[in-house]
């Protein structure tokens, strides 16, 4: 049967063979979290998500996940009545087609939950090409020859001291040599809890810091200053994503790169912090960006503004962990991967194998994925564990 597969799998690559869309199966997923996760944004207690299936009329299947948190029922229903009719009879391996076809079917500008929809889907579909050839996805996307990505662990929680300290020295032990750090109101205890994590790793591990908005420009600046004297490699979302003059004011106004982009949904909202150069680092979240089609066209363009790339992942699932460790290992501007490290079992249960885990790490690396496709498969029993009813 193996060598059937592999025979066929040739035959596509050598003949002009459609991959025909025949089901395009919405899961809205849900888990509740062990322990609460705390940032500026608050606490959350649980998480939801889409994950899209997409099936060929050879039985092949394609997995995509959508960026939701909340209100993943929508997002189904979404994919259900609007985009699934679109590619049911359609050749998987148009993406772009049909990622333009799908945008076309909604007036306005694109973005919420129709853009995070198109984005599982459109993840499904270059699983399932990669799969139908035999190839991973970052081979499809011309790759850079890595083996391996850099990786931080993200994140250290806005939480009291003591547990701070506990969760910093784990990742040490870990192997980590990149932490992020979160940091919230009041600026005083933000600066001090900055200059308590480079106290506790000393001067040989990079650290970012990641505000989730919580910062007026004024407040940035003074905590922008005290992470450039800290040595401190990014400032991360200090305000809010759409106060564009306020990030081009307070790139010009510290010495540290200011890092942002997991908020935006298309290459039309990234394009103008590249041209204006008011980051130093984008980061898209593949789950959210419109699917690996409209995250390369970041992607392609941070290159040509010689801006650094470091892929979102956030409270993500283990689908969007595959896509993004491919976009890492095939992206020219690559600068290091968002390993996260607060339990999720969206992320650590719903596949087979896990992906960009930090049981993986060796030497501050993680390995490439060489499976074809995302290299993952999702165990569907876990997949009905976590489905919403």
């Amino acid at each position: 049967m193996l060598e059937i597969a592999e025979n066929t799998k040739r035959e596509r690559l050598l003949a002009d063979v459609p991959i025909v869309i025949d089901r395009v199966i919405a899961h809205p997923l849900r888990v509740e979290f062990d322990k609460p996760h705390i940032s500026a944004k608050g606490v959350r207690t649980f998480l939801e998500m889409l994950v899209v299936e997409v099936v060929t009329r050879d039985g092949i299947v394609g997995w995509g996940e959508g960026f939701t948190r909340k209100g993943a029922r929508s997002h189904a229903v979404f994919c259900d009545d609007v985009l699934a009719p679109l590619l049911v009879g359609q050749d998987a391996r148009n993406c772009r087609g049909l990622w333009q076809a799908m945008r076309a079917s909604i007036s306005g500008k694109p973005g919420g939950q129709i853009v995070e929809t198109m984005a599982a889907i459109d993840i499904a579909l270059w699983d399932l090409i990669g799969k139908t050839l035999g190839q991973p996805v970052h081979r499809l996307l011309g790759g850079m020859g890595r083996t391996n990505v850099r990786a931080y662990a993200s994140s250290v929680m806005w939480d009291d001291d003591a547990t701070v300290e506990i969760e910093v020295r784990r990742l040490l032990a870990l192997g980590f040599r990149e932490i992020k750090v979160k940091i919230a109101n009041p600026v005083p205890k933000a600066i001090d809890r900055l200059r308590l994590v480079r106290r506790l790793v000393g001067e040989d591990v990079t650290l970012y810091a990641d505000a989730n908005w919580a910062f007026t420009l004024g407040d940035a600046l003074r905590v922008g200053h005290a992470l450039a004297d800290l040595n401190y490699r990014w400032f991360e979302e200090p305000l809010v994503p759409h106060d564009r003059e306020g990030y081009r004011h307070l790139a010009r106004s510290i010495p540290i790169q200011l890092a942002s982009g997991e908020s935006d949904y298309v290459t039309s909202d990234a394009i103008d912090r590249l041209v204006d150069r008011s980051v130093g680092v984008i980061q898209p979240d593949v789950a959210r960006t419109g699917g690996i089609t409209e995250t390369w066209r970041i992607v392609e363009a941070a290159a040509a503004f010689h801006t650094s790339f470091a892929p979102h992942m956030g409270e993500s699932g283990m689908i969007c962990a595959a896509a993004s460790m491919h976009l890492a290992a095939a992206a020219e501007a690559f600068l290091t991967f968002e390993c996260m490290i607060i339990p999720n079992a969206l992320r650590t249960d719903l596949c087979t194998s896990v992906l960009g885990e930090a049981s993986l790490l060796v030497d501050g690396h993680l390995p490439v994925p060489v499976g074809p496709g995302l290299g993952i498969e999702v165990d569907r029993a876990a997949l009905q564990r976590f489905r919403l009813s």
